[in-house]
């Protein structure tokens, strides 16, 4: 493999793999604080597991090793050479010389290739043989002198521990294979055990550090969810500014939002200022042209007044427009609609107390418009008088939450309504549904414009009293 390929492969994942790993930006903070910990958790205790588990068994093993080496040493004492034949005494061990008792020792000499010829045996063994792997003599002559230590089966069918050495003995040319073996049931069943009870312990251990994080951050992120709260209620019109003290690290934010409110507060006062100013610079000079074509008669001061009346018009329905999309842009303002009906409904009833035009309105007392009581005066006022001049005797408002931050008012009167190819039309500044009655032919338009500044939605249908249906959509303040 290449020096390139090597570095390849050796490369660390990129920051977006971890960023999907640990989940993307615009999911929660909590959960990616605890997921990120109970990641490196149970990194960390399944190491801590692997590393207890291995050592303990690595070290029941070395045990066993100790016991099979002393075992080896007392063969290899109790084996000599006699007439240039091996002769090996039963050893001073009691287990070895009970059938099957789970500790064994044997002699053999190698033979062609590694295969190895066994010389004596222990009376453990009874009529069973050392079980020896084709592989070992080749091991032995390798590791010359030193203990090789392998696992297999003993003749009950135990599992066991085997330890083999090669060494020379005096008044023999070949080589002596020396052998030990131990039952280790009783030392895998402390290993399962051992293993058994760290695991528990460290899955106790995770689940309550996995706790304590989720304990931590709810703790550590609380600040913040405090100010999310009072960034809502300031949205939602129940507070102007936001007002408690937060840790070092987020008292920065909370004063630039509040910094970011007063500028915006700051803009759209500048912006009010030079309306009115220009509001004054026109409508004096409009006023005196009115004032002078109505002191004389004739055809052209009629339509300098005219005209003059429809500039007027004009120029107050887009300073009332301007107003309005500046104060959409604030924050924290609430008007309830209940009392803005109530205040429209008596006084429209009195200015068309000659039709006996009578008004039935609903609106919950806790709904509320998400911006400027004038501006829902302008909206409500332009509707309801609208209704009210067409209708024969009935009006009907109905307003309440449609869900998501919106709400829906309904005016429905008893009129002869407008027809569904002509509601585009009466949409339009200066339109007029009948051309005989008096008005400028911008209620409509201004609702409309007003109810676009703020987000909103005009609709017109035919209302089940006859008439027109005007089905308007504002934001709701909660």
């Amino acid at each position: 493999m290449s020096d390139g390929a090597a570095a390849r492969r050796l490369r660390l994942p990129s920051l977006k793999g971890w960023s999907r790993l640990i989940g993307r930006p615009g999911r929660s903070l909590t959960r990616r604080l605890i997921w990120l910990a109970s990641g490196w958790i149970l990194v960390a205790l399944i190491l801590t597991g692997w590393v207890l588990t291995s050592q303990f068994e690595e070290a029941s093993l070395r045990r066993l090793s100790v016991t099979l080496n002393d075992t080896l040493d007392e063969v290899i004492v109790a084996t000599r050479v006699v007439d240039g034949e091996l002769n090996t005494q039963p050893i001073q061990d009691a287990k070895t010389l009970r059938i099957y008792s789970g500790k064994y020792w044997a002699t053999a000499e190698p033979a062609a290739g590694d295969q190895l010829v066994l010389r004596a045996r222990s009376r453990s063994l009874w009529d069973a043989r050392m079980p020896i792997p084709p592989s070992l003599g080749g091991r032995l002559r390798a590791a010359f002198g030193q203990a090789v230590t392998y696992n297999a089966t003993g003749p009950a069918g135990e599992p066991i521990r085997v330890a083999a050495t090669m060494n020379e003995l005096e008044g023999r040319d070949q080589p002596v294979v020396f052998m030990a073996a131990i039952d280790r049931t009783d030392v895998d069943a402390d290993a399962r055990q051992f293993a058994t009870l760290t695991w528990v312990a460290l899955l106790v251990l995770g689940v309550g550090l996995v706790l304590a994080v989720l304990i931590q951050v709810q703790i550590g992120l609380r600040p913040l969810y405090g100010l999310r709260n009072e960034i809502i209620a300031v949205r939602k019109g129940q507070s102007a500014r936001i007002e408690r003290s937060y840790p070092l690290e987020i008292q920065p934010l909370a004063e630039q939002v509040n910094g970011l409110m007063d500028h915006n507060q700051e803009v759209v006062e500048r912006q009010r200022t030079h309306v009115g100013n220009l509001a004054h610079a026109l409508k004096t000079p409009l006023s005196v042209m009115l004032a002078e074509a109505g002191s004389s008669e004739g055809q052209l001061p009629d339509l300098v007044r005219r005209q003059t009346e429809v500039m007027k018009a004009q120029v107050d329905h887009h300073l009332r427009r301007a107003r309005a999309a500046a104060r959409a842009q604030v924050l924290g303002e609430r008007t309830a609609i209940a009392e803005v009906l109530d205040e429209m409904a008596v006084m429209l009833e009195r200015v068309f107390a000659d039709k006996g035009v009578v008004i039935d309105w609903r609106a919950p007392d806790e709904l509320g418009f998400r911006g400027e009581r004038q501006d829902l005066q302008e909206i409500l006022g332009n509707l309801l008088e609208n209704a009210c001049k067409w209708s024969k005797r009935r009006v009907r408002v109905s307003a309440g939450a449609s869900g998501l931050g919106q709400m829906i008012v309904v005016v429905e009167d008893d009129g002869p309504g407008v027809a569904a190819e002509r509601r585009a039309e009466v949409l339009k500044r200066g339109a007029r549904a009948d051309e005989d009655t008096p008005g400028s032919g911008l209620g409509l338009a201004i609702v409309d414009d007003l109810t676009r500044a703020y987000g909103g939605r005009l609709n017109l249908a035919d209302s089940d009293l006859g008439g027109l249906k005007v089905m308007l959509e504002l934001p709701a303040a909660e």
